[in-house]
Formats: C-alpha cells, sequence, structure tokens
C-alpha cells in the first residue's frame, strides 16, 4: 500500500457507530511535507470515527514523544505528545462552496459522492500543534547550558554598549523608572 493510501478511510462500507484507527508516525511520514523543527519523531495517533447519517465524528489523540531544541541554549530536549483534535466531516451537495465560507476550522465539507477521507494532513497538522511554539528547557523541567547563557549575556552587554542613543530621546531617560 503506497504512503497516501495508508491514510485513506473507506467510510462507505461502514456500518453506522463508532470505529478506531491507529497510525504509528515517525521521521520517514514528514518527508512529503516541509522541514520540520523537530527530530526524533516516535508517535501514536487513535483515531476514533464515529459515523452518523450525513455526517462522521473524528477524534485524534496524539501521543508519543519528538526532540526539540531549546530556544533559548540550543540543548535537545525530548518532548511528550499529548493532545487531542475534533474534526466534524458533513455530507453536502457542494463541498468546496461550503468549505470557503465554513469559519469553524473543526468543520470540513466533502460531497455526498465521496467514498473515502484521507486523515495524513490532519495527522501532520495535528502533530505540529502538539509541539509549544516556545521551547525551553525550564518549560520542560530542565535547566539551559549554563554555558550558552553565559555567552549570550556577554553578547547582550555588548550590543547594549554600542548602542547609539538618538539625541532626541536622551532626556527622558531621566523619567525611567520614576513612580508617578
Amino acid at each position: 500500500m503506497s504512503k497516501g493510501r495508508a491514510y485513506d478511510i473507506a467510510f462507505v462500507g461502514l456500518k453506522p457507530g463508532m470505529h478506531e484507527y491507529t497510525y504509528s508516525i515517525d521521521d520517514k511520514f514528514f518527508e512529503s511535507f516541509q522541514e520540520q523543527d523537530f527530530s526524533d519523531c516516535h508517535a501514536e495517533i487513535k483515531l476514533s470515527l464515529d459515523k452518523q447519517n450525513g455526517f462522521m465524528l473524528l477524534k485524534f489523540e496524539v501521543g508519543g514523544n519528538v526532540m526539540v531544541t531549546c530556544d533559548r541554549c540550543n540543548n535537545d530536549l525530548k518532548l511528550e505528545l499529548w493532545d487531542e483534535f475534533l474534526v466534524t466531516i458533513k455530507m453536502v451537495e457542494e463541498p468546496e462552496l461550503m468549505n470557503d465560507q465554513e469559519e469553524d476550522p473543526d468543520v470540513y465539507y466533502i460531497s455526498r459522492g465521496e467514498s473515502h477521507i484521507n486523515v495524513e494532513n490532519w495527522i501532520y497538522e495535528f502533530i505540529n500543534l502538539s509541539i509549544p511554539m516556545h521551547k525551553t528547557c525550564n518549560a520542560f523541567g530542565g535547566q539551559c547550558n549554563e554555558t550558552a547563557l553565559k555567552v549570550l549575556g556577554e553578547l547582550d552587554v555588548e550590543n547594549s554598549e554600542k548602542e547609539d542613543i538618538n539625541p532626541i530621546w536622551k532626556g527622558l531617560e531621566k523619567f525611567k523608572n520614576k513612580d508617578n
């Protein structure tokens, strides 16, 4: 089975009710996407599909771990993934029009004639959404690399000494940190 087809779900033949799927995701999954800001991905996706008349509810549970880099000191950090996401899929006559008009990102429309849904892009998106934007050692219970922090502190001092102060702002320094 090709990579893309591994994430296709043929829902037409499914009976109404709950159906579960699991996906093991590693770094190979992300090769067809842009470069990621994490590595060594070992994610488990549990997908619960609740098929109803005219719509389906999908619940994605993301678990596992990835390696990320501390934004402050460049240390490698092992990040535990855990999150869940809900998507409602509705079957309509004009899905393109409905998707363009829909403001809720958790609602997706497909044609009544469709027989498959592909969950690959949702898995990609939900793994990325499970990773915080700001990643630091302190946030994950560790300590930043002291050597790196010292170098950053020295660079900060050097940059602040080199700043040319515009003469029109010079007089405002006397008001800095004054209580009113």
